[in-house]
């Protein structure tokens, strides 16, 4: 028996006690804390430095047991403390102490640490990351992070000098979770993980890929956070979420560092852009906002494309409550809030998701599935169900913890394809032999139905550019289950109608009517985003032909047909008031430009549509089916005319689309009844900067059957302008 101070390690160091020094245990509490067995019991502990150590309450003088830090003290009387405090002196001369965290067992529940490891688990931020918790009457953190190649895994901090000898981690079995409670750390605290790889023995210093909270770039520590402490408000918003099918969304896109700035040029914080936001949408009209991501990203430049916290709101603009008060604001005011959100790919820095345990971890380890030629980026690995769990949990994290109502998903057409963006022979095809990855449509099909399911009302819209059959169709009719995806196609053959020159748009009359023959294969929202005004592209002004005052109608004429056109709208922050120039990251927007006419003409028609939009159902009630839409006629391209009506129930509007720069006087448009029709929209009114040419506000329906109807109306369609006219009572 060994009795009193004699220590276990008596006869030399043993494997595990080499380990320990060594920085190679996978499984300290087996060594150190308490102990008792048949013959001893006692506290053993791991200081590195330490020359003297005692235990707490009692002065109880512990035994070096190996000069590099080690020591052990056995109790005669076979009673220990269940808490207790390390005191010890170092090399140094200083005095330090601690409440010991090997006094406290890993706990994380072994049933939820399966399903994480099943792939099933899908509120994984509660389980993994840094929790504050009180054990025991302790206060203090519990790390757990997943890393199952790793040698060891410790808690590095300011809070113990950034040491990864100091607080190895447990291991829980074959899980590769690792884990322990670290007493005393509290909200605020600086914290990592440093991992060694088991084969090269490499050390790296790592965030936390749950964090919840970071340091402002280009620091990288991950931050202990607090329980939210913001009371929502919004209480009447959530419960009454407006139905995303039949209501109208008129999205307002928005990156969120350069919208407004200080007048030194540094960013405002969530809380004011949040109170200015709701001022400047309230005027203007939109009833969503589209936040490019916040998600914390180390690279300005990527616009948070690049995400390296995937439940963290980027600490440049404020704290997550911080957040939360934006989100909170502008339901207050009756404002959606939707989020870029990038599960397609991630950066390679070293500090964050790359090669996590010094293996490729969340990315494909082969760089023909595992890296993304074109942006230099990493390519997460779908078929990997701890990376499942982590992606869906992040995905219901923002619509839960910040009331978001729906998620943009960026990158679509990235992951549904092996094959995008690499070369012939780059690329690995799947078990059929085919381009499909099926591990990236299994993910989205569960992405969606777990968020539809838990978060209902929120939207899930797809960033997908290809033919891909089926995207906002049900998963379980074979769809992908997104609520809605970006039209690129009508975006992109618009556009390229649009920047011809009038007098040849004639001969590409098909640009504008191709859309319509595909327009009800899914739910498509019509968007001008960010992508259209950068990267050489110029602005959307400076892609419309002709002089000043043509390309300013053409604008007026786009934005008049957008708004007309079945599908939810989607406006990039540059676009409301024709920006003269692409848009940057690096400074506010020009708003100086509004002092001219001509583009505060495009904010007002802009203003106008949107509340347009909003006030007659026939726009946007039934945008989504195929009686919502009507051609009157689509065959006049030797005059650039397209008429044609939107519908819901027994409410109507009729859209007149002229797009020569050639007033045309006495256009005949076949209409459903006599009457008169007030015209409620013209884009070339002066007072959006235009000649003023329309019908003086109204026109008649007269019983002259023209193109299939049994009435008509003789019509002056403006130049390069669209008008819209609508049945008026009595």
């Amino acid at each position: 028996m060994v009795m009193g101070n004699e220590s276990l390690f008596t006869g030399g160091q043993t494997p595990a006690l080499r380990g320990l020094i060594e920085g190679r245990l996978h499984d300290p509490h087996s060594l150190l804390g308490p102990f008792q067995d048949a013959e001893r019991s006692g506290i053993r502990a791991w200081l590195p430095g330490g020359i003297a150590a005692w235990v707490e309450p009692g002065e109880h003088r512990m035994r070096q047991v190996d000069p590099a830090g080690v020591f052990e003290w056995c109790s005669e009387e076979g009673v220990l403390p269940t808490a207790y405090r390390l005191r010890w002196e170092d090399g140094a001369g200083r005095t330090l102490e601690r409440t010991e965290p090997y006094a406290f067992a890993p706990d994380l529940n072994p049933d939820e640490l399966r399903s994480f490891c099943s792939g099933e688990h899908i509120r994984t931020w509660q389980l993994l990351g840094a929790h504050l918790v009180e054990r025991g009457g302790v206060r203090g953190t519990r790390f757990a992070v997943w890393a199952p190649n790793a040698e060891r895994v410790s808690v590095v901090g300011d809070f113990n000098g950034w040491n990864g000898l100091s607080h190895p981690m447990t291991v829980h079995g074959d899980s590769g979770v690792w884990e322990l409670f670290v007493p005393e750390v509290v909200e605020g605290a600086l914290y990592k993980f440093e991992l060694r790889n088991r084969d090269t023995g490499q050390v790296n210093q790592k965030i936390d890929p749950f964090a919840r909270r970071f340091e402002v770039r280009p620091r990288s520590a991950c931050i202990v956070d607090a329980p939210p402490a913001h009371g929502w408000n919004d209480d009447d918003w959530m419960q009454h979420r407006p139905d995303w099918q039949s209501a109208p969304m008129a999205i307002y896109e928005m990156h969120v560092g350069s919208w407004r700035r200080h007048a030194d040029g540094s960013f405002l914080g969530y809380c004011e852009l949040a109170d200015r936001l709701v001022e400047e949408l309230a005027e203007t009209g939109f009833t969503h906002v589209e936040i490019m991501p916040i998600t914390e990203h180390p690279f300005d430049g990527s616009w948070g494309y690049q995400t390296t916290g995937y439940f963290a709101p980027t600490s440049r603009f404020g704290t997550p409550d911080d957040f939360r008060y934006f989100v909170d604001t502008l339901h207050r005011h009756g404002l959606g809030v939707i989020l870029d959100w990038v599960p397609g790919h991630f950066p390679r820095d070293a500090h964050a998701l790359a090669r996590y345990d010094g293996t490729a971890l969340f990315e494909h380890a082969d760089p023909r599935q595992g890296e993304t030629v074109d942006w230099g980026t990493l390519v997460f690995n779908f078929g990997r169900n701890e990376v499942r769990s982590f992606l869906i949990s992040s995905a219901l994290y923002w619509l839960e913890e910040f009331h978001l109502d729906g998620l943009r998903i960026d990158a679509v057409a990235a992951m549904l394809y092996l094959d995008y963006g690499r070369p012939e022979g780059g690329w690995i095809p799947n078990t059929y032999g085919g381009n499909e990855n099926l591990d990236a449509v299994a993910f989205m099909q569960a992405m969606n139905s777990v968020t539809h399911r838990e978060s209902p009302g929120t939207v899930t819209i797809a960033e997908e550019s290809t033919a891909w059959p089926a995207v906002t169709r049900p998963v379980h009719l074979g769809g992908l289950g997104f609520s809605m995806k970006w039209n690129m196609g009508w975006m992109h053959d618009t556009l390229e109608y649009m920047r011809h020159d009038p007098v040849h748009r004639r001969f590409h009359h098909d640009r504008l009517t191709f859309g319509l023959l595909y327009a009800y294969t899914d739910n498509f929202v019509l968007a001008f985003s960010h992508d259209e005004v950068v990267h050489g592209k110029g602005s959307l002004l400076d892609r419309m032909p002709g002089d000043r005052w043509q390309k300013f109608a053409n604008l007026r004429l786009l934005f008049a047909y957008q708004y007309a056109y079945p599908g939810k709208k989607l406006l990039f922050m540059v676009n409301e008031f024709g920006a003269p120039r692409e848009w940057s990251h690096e400074g506010a927007l020009d708003l100086s430009v509004l002092a001219d006419e001509a583009h505060a003409g495009v904010r007002r028609l802009v203003t106008d549509l949107n509340h347009l939009y909003r006030d007659r159902r026939a726009l946007h009630r039934d945008d989504f089916e195929p009686t919502g839409f009507e051609w009157i006629d689509c065959h006049d391209a030797d005059q650039s005319v397209l008429s044609f009506l939107r519908r819901s129930g027994d409410r109507l509007m009729i859209v007149v689309c002229n797009f020569t720069p050639v007033p045309r006087h006495g256009y005949r448009v076949g209409v459903p009844h006599v009457g008169r029709y007030r015209e409620c929209l013209n884009s070339d009114a002066a007072l959006y900067g235009g000649s003023n040419v329309g019908n003086q506000g109204v026109a008649h329906g007269e019983p002259i059957p023209w193109m299939g109807r049994p009435c008509s109306i003789a019509l002056t369609l403006p130049p390069l302008g669209c008008i819209y006219l609508e049945p008026k009572e009595g």
